[in-house]
């Protein structure tokens, strides 16, 4: 096959961007092999090692068998300690039946949006954001609508702006505090304040991304699904990659309406199955 020779991939592939995140990192790792010295603040990668007891905890399982296939939500004590988890530190009172265990905090945004969005919806992302909440959502077919934040506003979005992007077909809004990549943390006033517009319009949902709950270096982090009038329009994101530095390790988890985590374990059930731990 010659150079010239179109190849037949999707118009999905063709026209989803590389991830940058991805990117910059193996720029990075090129410019470290050819000796020079880099700093590199591309992957979000804990500056320690996954702690002692969770490797020891990780080999004990591998010794007494925990090598086969998981149900496709997680182990049941799994999901059972991210129950507890939940409630003990972010008051939000989830059954193990409203959580999914995925292959990382991205498949858990990924099986959301492939389960809520279809052809024409609309999707409002916090702007200054992760670079693969767009890719991902774009990937449904769903139209990207940025909500920017700038310096002034410590990169947080208002109330009053998210109101002024929802229309009729807006499904989804996705953000993430402790944010990626600004740093900046919404305070409880300032989501419910954006909780009370979201509860105007009944067929909108709301991705909260609190993977960086544990690099905080505010007074508290406040979980947005504790806010009543939002319980059950908020699907939490979390996983361990962050906080426990197991980046590699590939282990994410979504609290969810019931509902929305049976369409998540549904969609994962034909793309992964369940993850290893």
């Amino acid at each position: 096959m010659s150079e010239a020779t179109t190849y037949p991939l999707s118009r999905r592939i063709m026209e989803m961007e590389e991830s940058a995140t991805i990117r910059m990192a193996q720029l990075a790792r090129d410019l470290k092999a050819k000796g020079h010295d880099v700093i590199d603040l591309s992957l979000g990668e804990p500056d320690f090692d996954t702690p002692v007891h969770i490797k020891e905890a990780a080999k004990k399982a591998l010794d007494e068998g925990y090598t086969k296939y998981t149900p496709v939500p997680g182990l049941m004590e799994l999901r059972e300690a991210i129950r507890d988890k939940f409630k003990r530190d972010n008051g939000l009172d989830y059954g193990v039946n409203q959580i999914v265990v995925s292959n990382g905090a991205k498949q858990s945004v990924a099986n959301v949006c492939l389960s809520l969005l279809d052809e024409g919806d609309e999707v409002i992302i916090f702007s200054p954001y992760w670079v693969s909440y767009a890719e991902i959502a774009k990937m449904t077919g769903a139209t990207v609508v940025p909500v920017y934040a700038g310096i002034e506003l410590d990169y947080k979005v208002t109330a009053q702006q998210v109101e002024k992007a929802i229309t009729p077909r807006t499904r989804l809004i996705i953000f993430s505090s402790p944010c990626n990549p600004t740093g900046s943390v919404y305070t409880y006033d300032e989501l419910t304040s954006i909780a009370e517009v979201v509860a105007k319009y009944e067929h909108l949902y709301v991705v909260a991304d609190e993977i960086y709950e544990y690099i905080n270096f505010t007074d508290k982090h406040v979980s947005f699904g504790t806010i009543p009038q939002v319980k059950d329009r908020t699907i939490t994101v979390n996983g361990f990659s962050k906080g426990f530095a197991m980046t590699g390790w590939r282990l994410g988890y979504i609290g969810a309406p019931a509902w929305i985590a049976a369409a998540c374990t549904k969609m994962q059930g034909q793309f992964t199955s369940g993850p290893l731990l």
